[in-house]
């Protein structure tokens, strides 16, 4: 390790043990001399003792910064692999840090873009209007067409800060496997890479551009999503400039109720936004907590969502897709021999897994959750319950679901709290199930049609060159068979004939020998020489 990491690393020990979380080292021989290495060289004591241990993770997550606090808000979504208790304490995290200098922002900003910011922007703000870990925002205007923007900028020491703790976290990884006994099934080094993965793609501004646009794109002249639009021409890898929206906090359920809000159909169409993003786009905003996402003042009685900060998205290829809506109908359905069936099918469980005992579990489970009534019912737990279960059948974490996971749960979550009688189960599955119809019925067979046509368009006019190259090939190939057929059997006549002058000349030879041996002096040394002669005559036809 440099210097640096070391001293990095000794202050996260500090941290962690002055919350006292080395609780969370597992009690077993293998670990002990590390708790007693703590106990003889770490004597600092646990300064918050009346806290439970939850929130002290939380607290010391808080204490050692953004890269930290975002780690813990990643793993808020992994319930499959913590107990509720500090699950629950790890979602409070708050991804709001002080802002720095606006100053330095103005100053970073000039040297991203290449010159006075004036050149381009009016009424520029140096107060920033929020501050986050990776970024903050400030306002300003267009010089060309007065429109009002936002300029996101990234902070400029993070990236070191980031590097740094993304190379302790890999450390650390590599001691989970050896300390729990089911740490290799957690994968950890898969999580922090998929974490690393998710924090360089947001300190490059131009990827987030590209996602926002895609996204506004996806849902153009929809009455569901408005996501503001980029000024692309503007946009550098540290600088986002884009609309400036205004609108209601979801979270902010008193102005919405004030204006006469249609929270049922705004619920509603929270659930609706989510599964088209992950159905039929295959991308989707996989970072829709409630500070990202706003209600339009427009049209209270027919609300419209505004989303921001496209910094981390999500898509699933067609298997996965697949797997997860015939997954999401046999919930709906309660048929949980299909659900276990899926899981062995998709790889999620072993192969040789049993799969009357992995429903048995799974109804376990599940059945009496399905006695509540629907709206009492939380998707994302059942979800949970599932994956808890499937722990015991030796189901490997899946990195690829760990987003769509983490955006469901937000959205039934953000859905609850604005209409707590909210049935996603009723709103989601026609959907599901129109899309599976949509995927192996007729329609299926006339898209890919429609998809082929470009490349059948290309290929027709070769069609006739092509059908008389095979007839070429395949009359060069008949000549060929022809040829070694008419050898072999050529071959097989001349073995015959060599396999006859073997025996004649053996004949011969004997003949010779048995005269010889009764003192005939006249036809021995002839019949001899003849069955020589017709020994060398096979010999040849053989070669």
């Amino acid at each position: 390790m440099t210097p640096g990491e070391l001293r990095r690393l000794y202050l996260i020990v500090r941290v962690f043990l002055s919350y006292g979380l080395d609780e969370l080292i597992p009690k077993m021989r293998l670990t002990l001399p590390l708790r007693f290495g703590r106990r003889l060289l770490f004597w600092m004591p646990n300064r918050h003792a009346d806290k439970p241990l939850g929130e002290r993770l939380r607290l010391a997550l808080q204490e050692l910064g953004p890269v930290w606090i975002k780690f813990g808000q990643m793993m808020s979504t992994r319930r499959d692999l913590f107990p509720p208790q500090i699950a629950d304490q790890l979602t409070l995290l708050q991804d709001r840090v002080a802002p720095f200098d606006g100053a330095l922002a103005r100053k970073h900003i000039e040297l991203a873009m290449g010159g006075p910011l004036e050149t381009w922007f009016d009424d520029f703000d140096q107060q920033a209007l929020a501050s986050a870990s990776i970024a903050q925002v400030h306002t300003a205007r267009l010089k060309t067409t007065g429109q009002e923007i936002v300029l996101k900028v990234i902070r400029p020491d993070i990236g070191p800060i980031i590097k740094a703790d993304v190379r302790l976290m890999y450390r650390l990884a590599g001691w989970v496997p050896k300390l729990m006994p089911d740490g290799r099934r957690l994968r950890p080094r898969e999580v922090v890479r998929e974490y690393e993965k998710t924090l360089l793609d947001e300190l490059n501004l131009l990827r987030e551009a590209a996602n926002a646009i895609q996204l506004r794109r996806n849902f153009d002249g929809s009455p569901m999503l408005y996501v503001p639009e980029v000024y692309s021409d503007y946009c550098r890898e540290s600088v986002l400039v884009m609309e400036r929206i205004y609108g209601i906090p979801v979270s902010d359920i008193a102005t919405l109720e004030k204006q006469g809000t249609n929270m049922k159909l705004l619920a509603e169409r929270g659930v609706q936004v989510f599964f088209t993003q992950v159905f039929r786009d295959s991308f989707f905003h996989a970072d829709m907590h409630p500070g990202n996402i706003f209600v339009s003042y427009e049209h209270p009685e027919n609300p419209c969502y505004i989303g921001i900060d496209c910094g981390i998205v999500g898509s699933l290829n067609k298997d996965d897709k697949r797997y997860l809506a015939e997954n999401f109908i046999a919930f709906f359905n309660r048929d949980y021999r299909k659900v276990a069936e899926l899981h062995v099918d998709s790889g999620w469980v072993p192969r040789d897994t049993n799969v009357e005992d992995f429903e048995f579990a799974i109804r376990t489970v599940c059945e009496p959750i399905f006695e509540k009534p629907l709206e009492e019912i939380s998707f994302g737990n059942v979800l949970l319950n599932l994956f808890n279960t499937a722990r015991r059948f030796n189901m490997e974490v899946q990195p690829q679901l760990v987003l769509l996971q983490k955006t469901l749960l937000y959205v039934e979550g953000l859905g609850r709290q604005l209409y707590p009688k909210l049935d996603l189960w009723t709103t989601a599955k026609p959907f599901l199930e129109s899309w599976m119809h949509d995927q192996v019925g007729i329609p299926a067979v006339i898209r890919a049609l429609k998809e082929k046509a470009p490349f059948w368009a290309e290929k027709l006019p070769e069609l006739p060159e092509l059908f008389y190259d095979s007839l070429q090939q395949h009359k060069r190939l008949q000549q060929s068979v022809d040829k070694l057929t008419n050898q072999m059997q050529a071959q097989r006549v001349r073995q015959g004939q060599s396999r006859y002058l073997f025996g004649v000349g053996a004949t011969l030879l004997v003949s010779g020998t048995i005269l010889l041996l009764g003192k005939v002096e006249v036809f021995p040394a002839w019949l001899m020489a003849a069955g020589i002669v017709s020994w060398v005559i096979g010999w040849k036809r053989t070669t």
